[in-house]
């Protein structure tokens, strides 16, 4: 077998990494390929040849982000362990790169969900937030609300090369944002979509799915911002190479994106966390936060924190000194998504859902 054959042979079981392909093109492959198969107004022999284009396609696909997700020496073993020849370089397999993929990520079925949140800087794993599943609201406004989005407990096996021994707090936040319409226009959208919101949850390694924790976590989350998200990340994309300059981060190809919107209420809140120490969600790495509310602001607090660390063992610890960003309207914050942070309780007298902090938030995969 060639090595073009051997990468296509595995394509279908690569096609269910979300690493490599998300849920969204997944269904839109498997729907090109079943209506190439089934189709009627062609002749067998044209539907096959047509069915045959459409999975060459996928599999040089498939296997040119294998290249970029899994990395050249997993796939170099792959081939060498289904005996290919030597006489033929890898390189011969390589496509030319293609640029970043520029479509928003649409929630996977089971999203990845934020951390536990912890109480004073004490010796706990940090967790990662993950977007929430569909969960019934709680009664408004009752029982402690901690904090639901999810969040990972316990140990990563995400590999990590070498890791900083100090993790200063430091970010990039930029004002005015958006146009005053646009601005107007989400604010109206997110209070118009109170019903479509759903509590946050926590995801457990020892757990099959995500379960609501109010000690760690409380807000209520929006996944579906239709064209809100294309144009929030337009408007990120047009400053990232500033922001990541900034930040002294290097370019990075955008793999997949995360975008919700987060209510937080009267008691909300969401303990220290970091938001990719865990395998679901490792290749996040950068988060923003944009901030927005309607006007005259009802809340105070809902403060981020962004905290000092230090590694300790395995894992990252506050040293109990922190960088705060009060919301402020059309804001938007940009930092790491190792940096560990917390969300401070919310204030908000009245309960209306119209009156919370609202942010539009999300990450960045490489």
């Amino acid at each position: 077998m060639t090595p073009k054959q051997i990468l296509d042979s595995f394509s279908s079981t690569l096609m269910q990494d979300e690493r490599i392909l998300n849920a969204q093109e997944r269904a839109l492959l498997a729907a090109l390929l079943q209506h190439a198969k089934t189709a009627t107004a062609e002749s067998p022999e044209t539907r096959e040849a047509v069915r045959s284009v459409i999975a060459s396609a996928v599999g040089e696909t498939v296997a040119q982000r294998a290249f970029a997700v899994l990395g050249e020496s997993i796939v170099e073993r792959i081939l060498s362990d289904n005996a290919i020849s030597a006489t033929q370089p890898l390189a011969e397999m390589k496509t030319d790169p293609q640029p970043p993929r520029g479509a928003p990520m649409p929630p996977d079925p089971q999203p990845p969900r934020p951390p536990l949140p912890r109480r004073p800087p004490h010796h706990k794993q940090p967790e990662s937030p993950q977007p929430p599943r569909s969960a019934p609201l709680p009664p408004d406004p009752q029982p402690p609300r901690g904090t639901s989005d999810r969040t990972v407990i316990g140990e990563t096996k995400a590999a990590v090369l070498e890791r900083p021994t100090h993790l200063p707090a430091h970010c990039v936040v930029l004002d005015e944002f958006l146009a005053p319409q646009e601005l107007e226009e989400l604010t109206q959208f997110t209070i118009e979509h109170v019903a479509d919101f759903s509590v946050s949850e926590v995801v457990s390694p020892v757990a099959d799915g995500g379960v609501v924790n109010y000690e760690h976590r409380r807000s209520r989350v929006l996944m579906d911002l239709v064209q809100h998200q294309d144009l929030m990340l337009e408007r990120i994309k047009a400053v990232l190479p500033q922001v990541l300059e900034k930040l002294k981060m290097e370019e990075f190809p955008i793999a997949g994106v995360e975008v919700q919107v987060t209510a937080s209420n009267d008691g909300d809140f969401f303990r220290f966390h970091s938001d990719n120490n865990s395998d679901p969600v490792a290749s996040r790495n950068l988060t923003f936060v944009y901030f927005f509310q309607r006007e005259p602001k009802q809340f105070e607090g809902g403060e981020l924190r962004i905290h000092d660390a230090r590694l300790e063992g395995e894992n990252y610890v506050s040293e109990g000194s922190y960088h705060t960003i009060v919301p402020q309207q059309n804001q938007i914050v940009f930092f790491p998504c190792e940096l560990l942070h917390e969300i401070t309780p919310v204030k908000c007298p009245s309960q209306l859902f119209a009156d919370s902090r609202f942010t539009l938030n999300g990450w960045l995969r490489r």
